[in-house]
């Protein structure tokens, strides 16, 4: 794997160096409070950058709404150290906020054995991290298994699999959430478009990359979704600032919108975003099927080319 960042700008560089300092910085400090050997005893083998800065393929466009944002992939030695509000909640918050970082930072976090699982399966989403992605820390020692391709028919049917059941469900949340909003169910609305929002993200990338991350953040699971497929970045306007607020509006509602008496959305801007997420189903719903007429495509000549028993 790649170590060097050379083609990125020295600011960019020093920004990731910076969330890397933070992400070693703030799982020491966890892990030296930890009372089990194993959590204490705790490791990062990897933080690998993937995605478009890994790629060299990146949106830097602020003034027009849109800005790539850096992916990290935080490798483990042990899967309950991946939970996110135990071990990585305050590290994302001072990223976040740390005025040497200009943009956002994704991170997902995973065990070496999740991770070489994965890689032996052939999910493609991990065989492009290997391949496309750059080592920020590495341990010694600790290497990621071999990629081994699924077969041409395995993804296929995996990927049907994925795109019958998740655009169903994408579906089913619209048709709920146009339900809740002839009853003036307002906060209902916006929890049901966010959910449909989420699944139609979810199809998208079960198809296309065999993984979905474990989060509800809609703008992260956007900025991995447009970042595997640019026709996706339509669905969302967001050239000004209220387009802007009213994806915020969605995301917020994961939470607010069922808990908090303060969180408020008004008509219009509930048929904006139904419009968006309608949009965003229909996007997934093409891209997906392209993607299923290749795979399909490679299984049928796969079975031809195989020797007759």
């Amino acid at each position: 794997m790649r170590t060097d960042l050379d083609h990125l700008p020295p600011a960019k560089q020093r920004e990731l160096a910076r969330a890397v300092q933070i992400l070693m910085s703030e799982f020491d400090e966890v892990t030296a409070r930890a009372t089990q050997p194993w959590r204490r005893n705790g490791k990062i083998y990897k933080i690998i950058l993937f995605g478009s800065y890994a790629r060299d393929d990146w949106v830097d466009e602020p003034e027009n709404g849109y800005q790539s944002d850096f992916d990290l992939l935080v490798v483990v030695s042990h899967r309950d150290l991946t939970e996110i509000a135990d071990y990585w909640y305050i590290a994302e918050d001072k990223i976040q906020r740390d005025p040497v970082i200009g943009r956002l930072v994704n991170i997902i976090v995973h065990s070496i054995d999740e991770v070489n699982q994965a890689l032996k399966r052939g999910e493609y989403f991990w065989v492009d991290i290997v391949r496309d992605g750059i080592a920020l820390y590495e341990l010694p020692q600790h290497e990621l298994a071999v990629p081994m391709p699924a077969s041409p028919a395995d993804a296929y049917e995996m990927a049907l699999a994925y795109y019958n059941d998740w655009l169903k469900k994408a579906d089913d949340a619209i048709e709920i959430a146009q339900f809740c909003v002839e009853k003036e169910k307002w906060k209902d609305a916006a929890f049901t478009l966010h959910q449909a929002t989420e699944r139609a993200y979810a199809c998208f990338l079960l198809v296309r990359t065999f993984y979905f991350p474990r989060s509800h953040n809609i703008k992260f699971l956007r900025s991995l979704a447009e970042d595997n497929e640019p026709r996706l970045i339509e669905a969302w306007p967001r050239a000004t600032k209220q387009d802007r607020r009213r994806f915020e509006l969605l995301k917020r509602a994961y939470v607010e919108a069922r808990y908090s008496v303060s969180y408020a959305i008004e008509t219009s801007d509930l048929e904006a975003l139904t419009g968006s997420v309608r949009r965003l189903r229909d996007i997934v719903e093409e891209v997906s099927r392209e993607r299923l007429g290749r795979l399909r495509a490679e299984a049928e000549a796969g079975e031809a080319s195989a020797p007759l028993p």
